[in-house]
């Protein structure tokens, strides 16, 4: 803990320090999110400002807390879609490694929860990619990040626009293509340790009216640990047509599926003992989803924007599995004379999302002031069939012997309305409050004969959401913010319905409900210096969490229920740091040093725990999964032709459960120990068209694991892949 605390008074020091030469910088911090500095034949992004304009198309990020992320090859593993390298520059991101396959993104801030960014608003080009917000909210899919141009970030304060997640929005932009010409190509394929190969291809171009952005990517690997291996396909087109300067419509299509093999969990001895050993050979994952678009864009008057998005996901999970604690061996069983049958459960998703957003700017005294507004419809249809009875064989079979214990079908209908204005109140001061109203309703029908008795789900909700921003602009490159609003969780099918025989859940569980308020200071000397300071608390309200119990047998289970009211409190700090720029603005070579810092203090306020005929109270218990320090420091080196970035990253222990187990000899539940990471990437550009690039995930070959869980792909210990490397080319002309 020393380390981090210190590198903090360290990185406050240069903030001050930097903070009195303001008055020297040219580049206001409202000013557009990025500059691109030309360097003969590489074009490096060279950020200004991490955080979004004012206002961005009908939305509005005025007194929010908000980053940019623009993902290159020279300062992250794009290829291999490392997540705690892409996202390294944004305080507090706690990122669960189930795999080094980057198939899937699972973060979380604040206190949320990291399994597949369930508690994060997950949107590409603007419309969701979860596959229900409020039933099922996990986030299978993610584009391949060769094709991101960036990665929008807005904290709790996107509950009003976007939705009611306290984990935020991730916006993933995928890039336009080149409309200079005809016809592009864009080609980097990769090859690396494990027979790891990731194929990245890219078409674009431009003829009158019409312009068009697609691209295939596939991806496989035996993974770093045994009986991992994984192959995956994305398929991503859009089709845009320009009717005139005022308006136009655009066609996109997405697609991913791919497959893994899970080597399944460990026990704490087992990890210690081999960390790459697999308990489980028979294990399979096998996910597809498809994200048809269609946006229509119109400027009605100098001062309005309509935006409308329709889209809709179709799509399904799929799994075999041998399900049990990684103490149990899957062997043959002597009375069978072969292998135990496994478990086949799968998911059918079927939704469709229409909004509708318009802005208009207005005109209050002499000062213009933009109002925003929007609606939206979304239906989903899920049908969840688990606990059948599959084959005894090893490979990939589906085929169900016995009947599903679990076969249900799952309504969700929601239906929700939002409106925020930036009042501009002086030239530097706007004040933009905010509403939100949502109506959820949901009916579960099916069976359910071998999971739990009795499925309590209310299936209609409205809730009224609240909030307000200021933002101050103290000099032309620096500004206060401020924003509370209110969010809330509702409970999920995946709350009430037990996945495997190791975890029970309540019947009668609430929702949860909260609040999330920032107070910060941003900006910038000219591209010498950024920061961004600010302090954060989030009230979770009845939150749902994990118990680890007893049962009658002495059995280990864990039990899923309202666990009490939670808080997070914190700091999160940005900064980073011109070297060479500092004494020489002119300079053509650069290094560059950022440091991002997140400390939350996330604990339960109230709650208990049944010990027999007695209550142990779970108040001052850390909330699950919620590092106290997670510190990411990167230097990157710059020139003409290259660039390349040594990032160091620190997370802090956690705890799996309320509880705050320790130890737990099945590894379900325990603490998962502090670990430090260095990561490397390196990309060389020449004769303007050409790249080759390199990256070395876990240098030093760390230990480490950074989640236990009690459901697919565990359940035990998911070790953290160890030193891994690629080598690619790519072309663009």
């Amino acid at each position: 803990m020393t380390k981090p605390r210190h590198l903090n008074l360290v990185i406050l020091f240069l903030l001050t320090t930097f903070s009195v030469f303001e008055a020297k910088a040219q580049t206001p911090v409202h000013s557009p999110a990025k500059d691109t500095l030309a360097l003969d034949s590489v074009t490096i992004r060279d950020s200004r400002s991490k955080h979004l304009p004012d206002v961005v198309g009908t939305s509005v990020f005025a007194g929010k807390k908000t980053y940019v992320i623009y993902p290159d090859a020279g300062r992250a593993n794009t290829a291999a879609s490392n997540i705690r390298t892409i996202f390294g520059s944004i305080p507090g991101v706690n990122v669960w490694e189930m795999s080094g396959n980057g198939f899937q993104v699972n973060i979380g801030t604040r206190g949320t929860d990291t399994h597949r960014s369930n508690e994060t608003n997950v949107r590409q080009n603007g419309y969701n990619t979860n596959s229900d917000l409020f039933g099922y909210p996990e986030a299978h899919y993610v584009p391949q990040f060769d094709a991101v141009s960036e990665i929008q970030v807005v904290r709790g304060s996107a509950a009003l626009q976007f939705g009611s997640q306290f984990g935020g929005m991730v916006n993933y932009k995928i890039k336009d293509g080149d409309t200079s010409k005809a016809f592009s190509i864009e080609s980097n394929q990769t090859a690396g340790s494990n027979k790891y190969f990731n194929s990245f291809n890219a078409i674009s171009g431009k003829s009158g009216k019409w312009s068009y952005y697609a691209y295939y990517a596939s991806r496989s690997g035996d993974g770093w640990r045994n009986n991992a291996r994984f192959n995956g396909q994305w398929f991503y087109g859009n089709l845009k047509y320009q009717f005139n300067n005022k308006g136009s419509i655009a066609l996109q299509f997405s697609r991913v599926n791919f497959f893994e093999q899970d080597a399944g969990g460990l026990t704490d001895a087992q990890f210690n003992a081999n960390n790459r050993q697999a308990t489980r050979t028979r294990n399979y994952f096998d996910p597809e989803i498809n994200i048809p678009a269609l946006l229509f864009n119109y400027k009605l008057g100098d001062n309005t924007k309509l935006e409308v998005t329709s889209h809709g996901i179709i799509g399904q999970r799929n799994s075999v599995q041998f399900l049990n604690n990684p103490n149990v061996a899957d062997t043959v069983n002597k009375k069978l004379n072969t292998y135990n049958p496994r478990q086949v459960d799968r998911d059918y998703y079927y939704g469709f999302t229409t909004e509708a957003r318009l802005l208009t700017r207005y005109k209050l005294g002499s000062l213009t002031s933009t109002f925003t507004s929007g609606l939206r419809y979304f239906t989903e249809l899920t049908n969840r069939r688990q606990k059948a009875t599959g084959t005894t064989g090893s490979d990939y079979d589906l085929t169900v012997l016995k009947p599903y214990g679990i076969d249900l079908h799952l309504h969700t209908h929601n239906y929700a309305a939002f409106a925020e204005n930036v009042f501009q109140i002086t030239p530097k001061f706007t004040i933009t409050p905010g509403a939100r109203y949502e109506i959820i309703n949901t009916s579960l029908e099916g069976v359910i004969d071998n999971a739990v008795d009795h499925v309590a789900y209310q299936n209609k909700r409205h809730f009224p959401l609240f909030g307000t921003g200021l933002q101050y602009q103290l000099t032309a490159n620096s500004q206060f913010y401020g924003n509370i609003s209110q969010a809330y969780r509702p409970f999920s099918y995946a709350n009430i319905i037990p996945g495997n025989d190791l975890a029970v859940v309540n019947p009668n569980l609430r929702d949860s409900r909260g609040y999330d308020a920032d107070l910060g200071y941003r900006g910038n000397i000219g591209s010498i210096f950024n920061y961004d300071f600010n302090l954060y608390y989030v009230y979770y309200g009845d939150r749902i969490g994990n118990l680890t119990e007893l049962n009658s047998s002495n059995q280990t289970y864990i039990y899923t229920t309202n666990i009490g009211n939670g808080a997070a409190k914190g700091a999160e700090l940005y900064t980073e740091i011109s070297l060479w720029r500092t004494f020489n603005k002119n300079a053509v070579s650069d290094i560059r040093l950022f440091n991002s810092l997140g400390y939350d203090h996330a604990r339960y306020t109230s709650g208990s725990l049944a010990n027999g005929a007695t209550n142990i109270s779970l108040a001052g218990k850390w909330l699950e999964g919620t590092p106290e320090w997670i510190n990411r420091t990167g230097l990157t080196y710059l020139n003409k032709h290259v660039s390349t970035t040594l990032q160091y990253s620190y997370v802090g222990k956690n705890y799996t459960d309320a509880n705050n187990t320790v130890f737990n000899p099945t590894g379900l539940s325990g603490i998962v120990p502090a670990y430090h990471v260095f990561d490397w990437s390196f990309n060389y550009s020449f004769f303007k068209n050409y790249h080759i690039f390199s990256n070395i995930s876990n240098v030093f070959n760390a230990k480490y694991f950074s989640r236990r869980i009690t459901i697919l792909p565990g359940p035990g210990i998911l070790p953290a892949d160890g030193r891994t490397f690629n080598v690619g080319f790519g072309v663009k002309i």
